[in-house]
């Protein structure tokens, strides 16, 4: 055959005679071709993961081999001998597809194409319902969940959304993953300012209207950037390449607040209640021939009830002080994106995109602070912020398919800006005198990424290599404006700041594969070169930062008893880098008296974590359990101290020591019937935080010490989804948080019970969409906080019950 592919067509002709005797040799050794392709939805384009592929005879429909299409819809059979055939591709929830293929002898490798699958409509409701639902992958290394079968957060927040998903909790507006919240958050598989560098509050403002799945990778390979102990939760953009125009648009609104949870203390403005909220979404695609274009556009108007604390702080000499923070917000938010896809050549795919984020806030505060039994006002702290959040990424991505199935080269460029405009207008009214004082803080962050990807397919697996090159640079300015009579602010702390990082990276990936055997071995090494730059008249901080050379293993093994019991076996080595915030040197006065400061001296924390995972699969469900351990040495957190002679709290970063964290997590799918499926998610952990010392030098120098913390805590979740109907849905999720232990004190138990209602109508094209969350209005934040001279109690009532109603069309 090789012999042949080197004869051009001119020899042909004068050879003919040759070559038809080679094309008779070439038969009678009966060469064996590997076929590949990709399945996808007839319907909207989509890849059908885990479809069946067999190949068959077309004289009399003997089996001859077969296989299952992966996460990305690809599959690849090989061995296939020279021949006629018949290949049958099938799926619950489509109809099955029968292509005619041809094997010939002229190439080691035939690419099929696309495979298209229709839809059938009797069973395609339950269908979606059960993928959504199982979520596992065939490596137990990835959970995915579709956010369109999400039906009781449909109209909120990608962060509201995440709430229900197995092995997802949310604390303080914080992602986290078995109980930690040290989580990397990728865009499409990138990492963005929009979503933060290890802040995460910009998930709150993004609606999950404009997401087609959450992924969730407990223990990421070598592939990825090691920064994110606890996981990584990549979140994927809707987009579609069907041929000629299509999308979907929709609306939803809603009311959230519905009523007063807790009185007010005196001289408070009325917290919101009744808080409106819009979300008009639009996504297109048009395909011809070669290019494809993506659009993508969101607008979430939002009223919140963001914050309503009530603390109770009681010191060491007795003294005792209540107090109210409370936050009505407002929040504008828009996100487009758009891009094109240009199939160059068969072997050639650029894809280039951008995305634009605009975030405009105002939160209208008080916070009156009183004596124990509220007859004595001390002091009314009034605010406005007005902060406005710009975001722009630029993505260009070039890939390169080989001959080989499989054999790819990507190369990619992402650039970031994100602008954070904020400021604050205080009016500071004490018993005997009135004062106005404000801040501005600017700061400007751009991240240049650019990366190479290499994946060569191997007999019995492949190998990924590739290197990773990030530039990130964060000016910042921070100037304070206080009445000097009267004011709570440290005017000296302001000025400007620089954060710079630089990193280089490269990794190996080897991946091997037998019919009872996975092995996947890994190494990433990654070079940080970080500095800090203060201003030099910073009362406390100096310029600082650190570097290193760190290797980071990855390590997967893995048994297949049979095709429905797998077991796996985990190890890896990561990273939580401090975020700029983090060591940000500027004193933040969201509130009054408890004074939140970053640390330039800040180190990075790094862990150890084993996984052995088990699964197990029936015609009607499956189960997922895994055993994990980490071991954090560095532990980041804030530590909250007091300064003899003032009733301030200072809340900084430190390194505060080795940590423990152990667990047993489950995830049982069944399905009853064609009218009931649930999901069942449980995570019981452990944890421990070592005795540890440590010296926050702001706003003087002043020593914190404290004993040994441990505690099991978990949760659990339950999805219940039923079909009463083949166009009608209905899902009753409720979800149960335990005590756990923070630095320095316990968070109490939380509970709350969410519904979603969805009909289909206009033959599938529409839906009409009903949905509440926290239906007893049950959420509530508890804290407890022991800081050695002083401790406090905190119970935060903020918006968590919101009704809303949506209607989705798709053309």
């Amino acid at each position: 055959m090789k012999n042949m592919n080197c004869f051009n067509k001119q020899r042909k002709r004068l050879c003919g005679l040759v070559a038809i005797g080679l094309c008779v040799a070439a038969l009678s050794a009966q060469a064996q071709v590997t076929l590949s392709g990709i399945v996808k939805s007839e319907f909207d384009n989509t890849a059908v993961p885990f479809a069946n592929v067999v190949v068959k005879t077309e004289k009399d429909s003997l089996f001859v081999l077969g296989t299952i299409t992966n996460e990305d819809g690809r599959f690849s059979l090989a061995g296939v001998k020279s021949g006629n055939y018949i290949l049958h591709v099938s799926c619950m929830g489509y109809l099955t597809q029968r292509v005619p293929v041809y094997v010939g002898s002229l190439s080691d490798y035939l690419d099929l194409k696309t495979v298209e699958l229709k839809e059938n409509q009797q069973m395609l409701s339950e269908i979606v319902v059960t993928a959504q639902q199982s979520g596992v992958n065939e490596r137990l290394d990835k959970k995915a969940y579709s956010l369109e079968n999400n039906v009781s957060q449909s109209g909120g927040s990608v962060l509201q959304a995440m709430q229900n998903l197995p092995g997802i909790t949310v604390q303080d507006g914080k992602i986290e993953l078995r109980g930690n919240d040290k989580v990397t958050i990728l865009m499409d598989g990138k990492q963005t300012a929009l979503t933060g560098f290890g802040d995460q509050k910009g998930l709150d403002n993004i609606p999950a209207s404009a997401i087609h799945r959450i992924e969730i990778i407990n223990n990421p390979s070598s592939k990825y950037d090691s920064n994110g102990s606890a996981g990584i939760i990549n979140i994927v953009y809707k987009k579609t390449d069907r041929e000629g125009f299509n999308g979907k648009a929709g609306v939803s609104t809603g009311m959230g607040a519905l009523w007063e949870r807790q009185k007010n203390l005196p001289d408070m403005r009325s917290q919101y209640t009744g808080t409106p909220k819009v979300n008009p979404s639009l996504s297109v695609n048009y395909r011809k021939e070669k290019v494809n274009l993506f659009f993508q556009g969101d607008y979430l108007y939002t009223e919140t009830l963001n914050k309503n604390e009530y603390v109770t702080r009681t010191y060491s000499d007795g003294n005792i002080v209540r107090s109210q923070l409370q936050r009505n917000r407002d929040t504008h938010f828009t996100t487009l994106k758009m891009g094109a896809d240009w199939d160059i050549d068969p072997n050639n795919v650029l894809t280039v995109s951008g995305l634009y984020g605009g975030e405009k806030l105002l939160d209208h505060g008080d916070q009156p602070f009183f004596n124990a039994d509220l007859t004595k006002r001390r002091r009314l702290w009034k605010f406005l912020e007005d902060e406005l959040k710009t975001t722009v990424m630029a993505t260009a991505a070039w890939r390169h398919k080989f001959k080989e199935a499989g054999h790819l080269l990507n190369v990619g460029f992402n650039y970031t800006f994100h602008r954070e405009d904020e400021k604050y207008f205080f009016d500071n009214i004490l018993t005997v005198a009135k004062g106005y004082d404000w801040y501005k803080l600017l700061s400007d962050e751009q991240v240049m990424d650019f990366n190479v990807d290499y994946i060569k397919p191997l007999k019995n697996g492949r190998l990924e290599t590739g290197v990773k090159f990030r530039i990130r640079d964060i000016p910042t300015n921070m100037q304070f404006h206080a009445d000097k009579d009267t004011t709570a602010f440290d005017v000296a702390a302001g000025g400007k700041a620089t954060y710079k990082e630089l990193i280089p990276s490269l990794y190996g990936n080897y991946v091997y594969e037998s019919q009872r055997w996975e092995a996947e071995l890994g190494l990433r090494v990654e070079y940080v070169n970080l500095k800090y730059e203060v201003n030099p008249l910073h009362p406390t901080y100096k310029s600082d930062g650190y570097n290193y050379i760190e290797p980071f293993p990855t390590v997967r093994l893995a048994y297949k008893f049979n095709e429905r019991n797998k077991i796996s076996l985990f190890y890896n080595r990561r990273v939580d880098r401090p975020n700029e915030v983090d060591i940000r040197i500027f004193p933040k006065y969201d509130d009054a008296e408890i004074v939140k400061v970053g640390n330039p001296a800040l180190h990075p924390q790094f862990t150890h974590s084993a996984e052995l995972g088990f699964k197990t699969s029936w015609n009607t469900g499956n189960w997922y359990g895994a055993l994990y351990h980490k071991i954090t040495d560095g532990t980041i957190t804030r530590i909250s101290t007091a300064v003899s002679g003032n009733d301030l709290i200072y809340a900084i970063f430190q390194n505060a020591g080795r940590t423990y964290h152990s667990g047993f997590e489950a995830i049982l799918t069944q399905n009853f019937s064609k009218f009931y499926t649930a999901n069942l998610n449980g995570n019981i952990y452990y944890n421990r935080i070592n005795a540890f010392t440590v010296e926050n030098k702001y706003p003087i120098p002043h020593t914190f010490s404290a004993d040994r913390q441990n505690m099991y805590s978990g949760n659990v979740k339950l999805n219940n989804l039923f079909r009463p109907g083949a166009q009608f849905e209905m899902q009753l999720s409720a979800v149960w948080l335990a005590p756990d232990i923070i630095p320095q004190g316990k968070i109490q138990s939380r509970f709350s019970l969410d519904l979603g209602l969805k009909k289909t109508i206009q033959r599938g094209k529409g839906e009409l969409i009903l949905s509440a969350t926290d239906l007893l209005n049950t959420m509530v934040i508890r804290k407890e906080i022991q800081g050695g001279t002083f401790s406090y109690t905190l119970r935060d009532y903020y918006e968590t019950q919101v009704v809303r109603m949506g209607y989705n069309y798709k053309f």
